[in-house]
């Protein structure tokens, strides 16, 4: 039997620190896999004249939220905590509540917009817990989620003019 040790994280955060970012990126976590799962069921269950147009969009969409969960995920190990992946510490911790299709495509539209903006706030609330710490990982990770967030959900809010 080995002996396995584990070698301490010396990247210049404190540990208290990192376990607050941690904990604010696994907020940021739930709230981009919450909103994952919502545009891939809207995907899924979009009906109606503006269906081609939707369907595409939004798997364009949950495709690229799919790919930011690992980054946050990744982000959060890199920290030294454990990444939340399952749905009840998902459901625990994101601020963003499911909503069960059939709804209209309108209300898709208006719930992800509503989805796009509680990620950028849950980003927005993590930011003055890095820069205290110096993570410039961590703030150009969020600076970046948050620009894709808020392109998003001005795009989808353009769709109800």
């Amino acid at each position: 039997m080995t002996n396995q040790t584990s070698l301490p994280i010396d990247i210049g955060i404190h540990e208290t620190d990192r376990k607050e970012i941690a904990a604010g990126l696994s907020k940021f976590l739930a709230d981009t896999y919450t909103l994952y799962l919502k545009t891939h069921n809207f995907h899924w269950n979009i009906t109606g004249p503006m269906f081609q147009t939707l369907h595409l969009m939004f798997e364009t969409h949950y495709n690229e939220l799919w790919l930011a969960t690992d980054l946050v995920a990744e982000r959060i190990r890199a920290l030294g905590a454990v990444a939340p992946g399952t749905y009840a510490e998902f459901s625990n911790l994101s601020s963003i509540k499911e909503q069960k299709a059939p709804v209209k495509a309108e209300q898709m539209i208006r719930s992800l917009v509503e989805g796009h903006q509680a990620v950028i706030r849950t980003a927005r609330s993590v930011f003055p817990i890095a820069e205290k710490a110096q993570d410039q990982v961590t703030l150009d990770l969020l600076t970046q989620r948050m620009q894709i967030h808020e392109k998003t959900a001005w795009m989808l809010r353009s769709l109800l003019e």
